[in-house]
C-alpha cells in the first residue's frame, strides 16, 4: 500500500508582526525569514517524520530546488514531482505575537497541475493505495476522478476554502479533514454536534475529522464518535499545525495504527509543531512525539 500526495509546494515568506495588518494599514514586521512550505508540502513531511513512506506529486518553478531539497531531506520520495516554466508557488504569512497567522497565496507552478501530468503520474498507483489531497492545485476535480476509478482512498483538506470545491465530487471522498474555521462552509451549523450530524447525513460513508485548534479534535465515521482533547502548550506559530496533524493521522493508519492512538499522536505532535516558529521545519519526528 502507497501513499501518493498530489498537493501543493511553497516558498514562504514569513513577517513576523506585533498585529496582523488591517485594510488601508501599513505597519513595520519585527522580522523576515524564507523557509519551505504549501500544505501538500508540510503534510508529505509530516507523513514521513511519523514514519510513512509518502511520494509527492505536483509542480515547481525553476526556483524550486529549495523545495526539492526539504522534501529529499526528510526522506520524500520526490521523482514524480514536474519542474515548469512558471514560478514556484508562493505564500505570504503574517504571523502575531500571539502565534496567529494570515495567509495569501500566490499559486505559480501548483496551477499547471494539468489532465496530461495527471494520468502521467497516477498510472504507478492501485487499488488500495492512499491518496492526500489538499485544495492548493489545478485540476483536483480530475485527480479525484482518475483516484476514484483505481479504488485509491482518499482523503482530503480542503483548503483553502474557495468555489472550487463546488466541482469537487465529494462522494467519492473516504476522509476529510477540517478545522473550526473550514467547516462553517460544509455545514452550516455551529455546534459540534449538529456540525458532524450535518456532514454524516450529506456523507454517509465519510470519514470525518475536525480539528478546533486548543479546543481538541473530533472524528465521526459511521457509528464511530471520538474525541481527542488538545495538548496544552503556549503557541508560537500555528502555521503547519493542521498540515502535522492530517500527515500523521494518515501514516499512523496506514502502518495499522487504531484510531484512538492516531488521533492521540496525531494531537501531540501538532502541539509541539506550534510550540515552534516555521511550517515544515517545526513538525517534529515520531521519536520525539513518542
Amino acid at each position: 500500500m502507497k501513499i501518493l500526495n498530489f498537493g501543493s509546494l511553497n516558498i514562504d515568506k514569513v513577517y513576523a508582526v506585533e498585529e496582523i495588518v488591517k485594510g488601508g494599514e501599513t505597519i513595520d514586521s519585527v522580522s523576515f525569514s524564507e523557509s519551505v512550505g504549501g500544505k501538500g508540502l508540510n503534510q508529505s513531511i509530516a507523513v514521513a517524520k511519523a514514519g510513512g513512506n509518502i511520494m509527492h506529486a505536483g509542480c515547481v518553478g525553476k526556483d524550486g530546488e529549495i523545495l526539492l531539497q526539504a522534501l529529499k531531506d526528510n526522506n520524500v520520495d520526490i521523482s514524480l514531482i514536474k519542474t515548469v516554466e512558471t514560478a514556484s508557488g508562493q505564500a505570504i504569512i503574517q504571523v502575531d505575537k500571539h502565534g496567529q497567522n494570515c495567509i495569501i497565496l500566490f499559486h505559480g507552478a501548483n496551477y499547471e497541475v494539468d489532465k496530461a501530468y495527471i494520468d502521467e503520474v497516477m498510472q504507478d498507483f492501485v487499488q488500495g493505495d492512499i491518496l492526500i489531497l489538499q485544495n492548493e492545485i489545478s485540476n483536483i476535480d480530475y485527480i479525484i476522478e482518475v483516484a476514484k476509478a483505481k479504488q485509491m482512498k482518499i482523503y482530503l483538506n480542503p483548503s483553502p476554502i474557495n468555489e472550487n470545491l463546488n466541482k469537487y465530487n465529494m462522494q467519492a471522498i473516504d476522509g476529510i479533514f477540517v478545522n473550526e474555521h473550514e467547516v462553517a462552509y460544509l455545514a452550516d451549523k455551529e455546534k459540534v454536534e449538529d456540525i458532524l450530524d450535518s456532514l454524516a447525513s450529506k456523507y454517509p460513508e465519510l470519514e470525518i475529522i475536525l480539528t478546533f485548534g486548543d479546543k481538541g479534535a473530533y472524528y465521526r465515521h459511521k457509528d464511530i464518535n471520538i474525541f481527542q482533547p488538545a495538548y496544552k502548550v503556549d503557541a508560537v506559530d500555528t502555521t503547519a499545525a493542521g498540515d502535522t496533524f492530517t500527515g500523521y493521522f494518515i501514516a499512523l493508519r496506514q502502518q495499522g495504527k487504531s484510531i484512538e492512538e492516531s488521533l492521540q499522536k496525531a494531537s501531540k505532535a501538532s502541539s509541539i509543531t506550534v510550540s515552534r516558529k516555521g511550517a515544515s521545519i517545526s513538525i517534529p519526528k515520531i521519536a520525539e512525539v513518542d
